[in-house]
């Protein structure tokens, strides 16, 4: 039996669904994410950038409209009626008792050649709001990253210190291994296998809870990312002893320069005040006297009209192209509208205006102020971790030193084992607390690195 050349199609496509379906998990899995990847992956992705995008796309079309209203609009209209009874015709203006049938027809421009420059000012200030929507775009942007960066971080320092915790575990075990052998051959008492045995048991407990942390800091990540699972999600390990080691070289006042000059909210506060004072050109204009150019035509049909001629003076049928064509009309008007009085209107549009810019100016001045405490915050933060974190290495090197000569003496039984495990768990500690020292030390640094305009990345 063969099969037709449509089942081999169907066949085929299963078969090509399946094998999709297997392999696109695997190839999810093999993916490592740089933090460079988590940042891109969530611009394209992020809803809340997606809804700032439309906004700024708003923000646009209502700038196409405001520039399309510069030029003449063109209106064309026609209407056709049926009258029953006494009525007026309107291409005779005479009353009659019949049925009359009538059309008419007509096309009309108009523009506006001055109103006081107040479309061309309104042009401008939807410009510059368009352009404060892009810079809360970038400013949106911003947050994103640092929050992931953040995350990142968090999964790399908790990913070091479940190896410290699984490294200590694997310590004590070895201990435990020893200390049962000893109590068995009658050199030590039970009771420091019991003691060793339940550091163990706190250890282990401690690396559940590392591990624990880590899962929860990658579920922070895929959620920062909208990932629908932690599953076959794993990110890249960057070398960051460069990063460690590097000093910091610039001071407050750089670093805020640069950053006013770089960062979005503060040049979309910028481009608000701009829009603030187009706005005032907006509410003067309406001082302005307002001239206007239109121009109409049309024409118009009846059917009981006639045509009269010297050889039918009683009148005969009026043809409907000949009446289209003797009943055109044609105006064109300039209008002129000067503003006298409005009840106060323009005044109190004109006061607001001016109180809208002393507005602007205070909210560029605060968001400059703001960024400015911020990154003094962010540089002493910086300086102080750094200082920490060499400061916690010292500690590490001489609780590592300390450790190996407890231990040695642990061995040979000139030490207890609660005082072992005493000297074992500030070691870990110290350990933990290194971790600790040199991640936040590097967030700080990106914090500074972003506020240069250098783009987030552990590289």
């Amino acid at each position: 039996m063969h099969a037709n050349p449509q089942q081999i199609k169907k066949y085929l496509f299963i078969l090509a669904v399946l094998f999709t379906g297997i392999i696109s998990p695997s190839l999810y899995a093999q993916k490592t994410w740089s933090l460079e990847d988590c940042i891109m992956y969530a611009f394209e992705n992020n809803i809340q950038i997606k809804q700032q995008k439309l906004n700024s796309e708003i923000y646009k079309n209502d700038l196409f409209q405001l520039k399309a209203t510069l030029f003449p609009d063109l209106n064309a209209g026609a209407s056709a009626s049926q009258s029953f009874g006494r009525g007026l015709d309107a291409s005779t203006y005479e009353f009659s008792n019949q049925q009359i049938k009538s059309s008419s027809f007509s096309i009309n421009s108009s523009v506006t050649l001055f109103n006081g420059l107040q479309q061309y000012n309104t042009i401008q200030q939807n410009k510059f709001n368009l352009l404060a929507s892009i810079q809360e775009t970038e400013k949106l942007k911003n947050d994103i990253s640092l929050m992931i960066a953040g995350a990142y971080l968090q999964i790399l320092m908790d990913m070091e210190l479940l190896a410290v915790a699984e490294n200590q575990l694997g310590i004590t075990k070895l201990q435990v291994d020893r200390t049962s052998k000893l109590v068995e051959a009658g050199s030590l008492a039970k009771g420091s296998l019991l003691e060793i045995q339940s550091q163990a048991a706190s250890e282990e407990l401690m690396v559940i809870n590392s591990q624990n942390a880590l899962d929860i800091s990658y579920l922070t990540l895929t959620q920062f990312l909208d990932l629908d699972s932690t599953g076959g999600f794993s990110i890249e390990v960057p070398e960051l002893g460069a990063i460690v080691d590097r000093p910091i070289t610039m001071s407050i006042g750089n670093i805020f320069d640069e950053a006013r000059s770089t960062l979005p909210q503060v040049k979309s506060a910028e481009f608000q005040l701009e829009s603030a004072k187009k706005n005032l050109d907006i509410a003067r204009g309406a001082r302005s006297p307002r001239l206007t150019l239109s121009g109409s035509y049309g024409s118009y049909y009846s059917d009981i009209r006639k045509l009269y001629t010297v050889e039918n003076p009683a009148g005969k049928e009026y043809p409907f192209s000949d009446q289209l064509k003797d009943n055109a009309n044609t105006v064109v008007s300039f209008g002129l509208n000067v503003p006298i009085f409005n009840g106060w209107m323009i005044n109190t549009y004109v006061s607001n205006a001016k109180l809208g810019i002393i507005n602007s100016k205070l909210q560029l001045e605060n968001t400059e102020n703001l960024l400015f405490k911020d990154i003094q915050k962010a540089y002493t933060d910086a300086v102080a971790a750094r200082k920490k974190y060499f400061a916690t290495e010292q500690a590490l090197i001489s609780m590592e030193e300390s450790f190996r000569y407890t231990e040695q003496k642990f061995e040979v039984g000139l030490v207890n084992t609660v005082d072992y495990n005493a000297e074992k768990n500030r070691l870990t500690q110290t350990e933990s607390e290194l971790l600790q020292a040199k991640y936040d030390y590097i967030f700080k640094t990106k914090i500074l690195d972003f506020y240069m305009g250098i783009p987030l990345s552990l590289k």
